[in-house]
């Protein structure tokens, strides 16, 4: 903060102190305003308050053309298409010109966190030769009246003003978190700071045109689009919205090609399996799996990346990084049973759909058991959530079965499966059939979950009474290595001979009383821990 700036603050601070002393002792407020009013236009003409307007530019990024490319971001072949086919009217005005086309003023880039909204906008700058300036909506929002106003109109001036120095015909202005600049109007009475701010920028982009020396584009990001005043997202604005959605398992395997290929990777890495283990994963979830795996391998003193680095990195960015933690015998054993009894329904269930099991201790967990689907999917038959509440009850089933009673590590089991119970009921997909949310009771709504969870824990327990032995055969195992992959687990379940810890068996895969090889749902890729008993 600059020292002007400092003046300008220590001079409010002062002046309220001295009016609420003033107030207390009864005397006459009149001169006091009228002297805080020299004082403000003495201030603003001199330049030091007009700076409090003007100090979020040193928030903006530099007006440079940046030297990230499409091809430097992966997974999102739709968003790219839909995004370089507005970009082409920027780089052909005169081809737009001809058949009539008005300019695309803005692009409004919607996804989750991390999904690289901020990558496209900088690829979007490189593509089309234009110098990028990127802010933030927080950096707009001022108690003061009019600021925010200013700081809109003075970061479109600079950005014509950078084109213009760096001899740029366009720019790309990128506001990222725009629902705190563009939310909807009206939601602050008391203070409309907001509102104003907003309607400077609406004023900003209508007056954008494809025949000014400098064309502007501006690149908006958000993972909140309904929270957006409408007369934002109306045709004129932003007059296209790019969904950037979580990548699909060939946009994840671009990904990691994109974030290794500057890592030496050993013969044995199969970034196919790693983007099948990954589903769910954001493409800075992905960055920072290939970054946390080099790490591993720099720890090990290993001069390449491994496949088991790549593993154990999904488990870190998942759940965290290993804890001190030293259970007690009879505690470790329980954590083994409870995650033996996840991975051998899981595997009847759906043979081949158990990743890795482990007792080492991450997180908020003492163990866990993590599963990869075969395939990507959005959808979610009756079945399949009746499996992974299946699968998450198992745990307590096994150690009921096995020590004779469960525990409290069972507890982020249920909440799980009573979420997954809960869809399934206001899905349709239980015995109540349609319901609307706002018209069915809370007690019909308990009564059908509970119904779904007993029958799913009465079918574990069918499932794992008769094989107890197999269930303390992989629970003794896990306990001498720690970590068993899936090869390993199946391995043991078909009763073939112990091979060393950490090597990989080849076996065949188990088969579900069915027959058949079920799809795995997407809950079940999430890992089944164990909290810490309370």
């Amino acid at each position: 903060m600059r020292k002007k700036e400092l003046l300008v603050y220590a001079a409010l601070g002062a002046g309220a102190g001295v009016v609420a002393y003033l107030a207390t002792r009864e005397v006459n407020l009149i001169p006091v305003v009228v002297l805080a009013g020299l004082l403000y236009f003495l201030i603003y003409s001199t330049g030091a308050g007009r700076a409090l307007g003007r100090r979020f530019v040193t928030q903006v990024s530099e007006g440079t053309c940046p030297r990230v490319t499409f091809e430097d971001v992966g997974g999102q072949g739709a968003a790219k298409k839909e995004l370089l086919e507005a970009l082409e009217l920027v780089n052909r005005p005169d081809r737009a010109r001809r058949l009539g086309i008005r300019p695309i003023k803005g692009i409004l880039l919607a996804g989750p966190p991390g999904t690289g909204k901020t990558l496209l906008a900088k690829a979007a700058a490189h593509f089309t030769d234009s110098v990028f300036l990127a802010t933030s909506g927080s950096e707009f929002i001022e108690v003061y009246a009019g600021v925010g106003a200013q700081r809109v109109r003075e970061l479109f001036r600079r950005a014509r003003e950078q084109a213009r120095r760096a001899g740029k015909r366009s720019a790309v202005v990128f506001i990222d978190e725009l629902e705190v600049l563009g939310g909807r109007r009206g939601r602050y009475s008391a203070h409309l700071e907001y509102d104003q701010t907003l309607n400077q920028l609406l004023v900003e982009m209508d007056g954008l045109s494809i025949d000014d020396d400098v064309r502007l584009l501006l690149i908006g990001a958000t993972n909140r689009p309904d929270l957006l005043d409408p007369a934002l997202l109306r045709p004129g604005r932003f007059d296209r919205v790019v969904r950037v959605d979580l990548p699909d398992r060939e946009g994840r395997l671009q990904i990691l090609k994109v974030h290794t290929r500057n890592k030496p990777l050993a013969a044995d890495v199969s970034l196919e399996a790693i983007a099948r283990e990954t589903m769910g994963f954001s493409g800075a979830h992905l960055e920072s799996l290939a970054n946390e795996a080099a790490i591993l391998a720099m720890r090990e003193g290993s001069a390449q990346v491994e496949q088991r680095h790549l593993r154990e990195a999904i488990d870190k960015v998942v759940m965290g990084e290993k804890l001190e933690r030293k259970p007690r015998r009879q505690e470790l054993f329980r954590v083994a049973v409870h995650e033996a009894g996840h991975a051998l329904v899981s595997e009847l269930l759906n043979p081949g759909s158990t990743s890795s099991l482990t007792i080492s201790p991450r997180g908020g967990a003492l163990g866990y058991v993590r599963q990869s689907p075969q395939d990507d999917f959005y959808l979610y038959a009756r079945s399949e959530l009746e499996e992974q509440i299946c699968v998450l009850l198992a745990g307590a089933v096994a150690e009921e079965l096995v020590l004779g009673e469960p525990s409290t590590g069972a507890a982020n089991d249920y909440e799980t499966a009573c979420q997954a119970a809960r869809r399934m009921v206001y899905a349709g997909l239980s015995a109540l059939g349609a319901v609307d949310p706002d018209l069915v009771s809370g007690d019909a709504v308990q009564r059908a979950m509970s119904d779904i969870m007993t029958r799913q824990r009465e079918r574990a327990q069918a499932l794992l009474r008769p094989r107890e032995e197999i269930v303390r055969r992989l629970a003794g195992r896990v306990l001498e290595c720690e970590t068993l992959s899936g090869e390993e687990i199946r391995g043991i379940l078909e009763g073939g001979r112990r091979p060393p810890c950490g090597t990989t068996p080849t076996v065949r895969l188990l088969r579900s009383p069915s027959g058949r090889a079920g799809i795995t749902s997407r809950g079940q890729n999430s890992p089944a821990g164990v909290k810490k008993p309370a």
